[in-house]
C-alpha cells in the first residue's frame, strides 16, 4: 500500500525527534532542500510564484491520471527549500482529495516547526502550504 500523507509525517516526526535540538533540526532541513531537483527557467514564472513568502519560491503541480498529485519546488532561499522538501515529502504523490483535507497546522505543530520558525518563515510556510491544499481542492473537485 502507497505511504499515507500521515505515515509520512510520523516518519518526518521521527526524524526530527532523533536531532533533538533545533540547530540540528535547520541543518537537517537544509540538508533535505539540498536534495530537491532544480526547476527550469522556464517553471521560475510568474504562475509558480507563491505569494506571501519574504523568499522566491515556486511550485509546480502536476495532476496524475490516477488522482495523485506530484509537486516540485524550488527557492532561493536555503531553508525555505528545506521547507518545500518537507511539504513535498508530506503531499507530492498523494490523491488530490487526501491533501485537500489534511490538517497541515497540526502537522506542522506535531513537527515543532511552529515555535521554531521566525513569523516571516512561519507566514511563509502558511502560504506554501495554502497553494498546496489550493491547488489539491480544485483538482479534487
Amino acid at each position: 500500500m502507497a505511504e499515507t500523507i500521515d505515515t509520512a509525517l510520523e516518519d518526518l516526526a521521527a526524524e526530527f525527534e532523533l536531532l533533538g535540538d533545533w540547530e540540528e533540526r535547520y541543518r537537517y532541513v537544509i540538508e533535505l532542500g539540498r536534495e530537491l531537483a532544480p526547476l527550469t527557467d522556464a517553471e521560475r514564472s510568474e504562475a509558480n510564484k507563491v505569494r506571501g513568502c519574504a523568499s522566491q519560491v515556486w511550485l509546480v503541480t502536476e495532476p496524475q491520471a490516477d488522482g495523485a498529485i506530484i509537486f516540485r519546488g524550488d527557492s532561493d532561499a536555503h531553508i525555505v527549500r528545506g521547507l518545500i522538501a518537507v511539504l513535498l515529502r508530506l503531499f507530492s504523490g498523494r490523491p488530490a482529495a487526501d491533501i485537500a483535507r489534511f490538517d497541515t497546522k497540526a502537522a506542522f505543530d506535531t513537527l515543532g516547526l511552529s515555535g521554531a520558525l521566525s513569523t516571516q518563515r512561519s507566514n511563509g510556510l502558511a502560504s506554501m502550504a495554502a497553494r498546496i491544499a489550493r491547488d489539491a481542492q480544485a483538482l479534487a473537485a
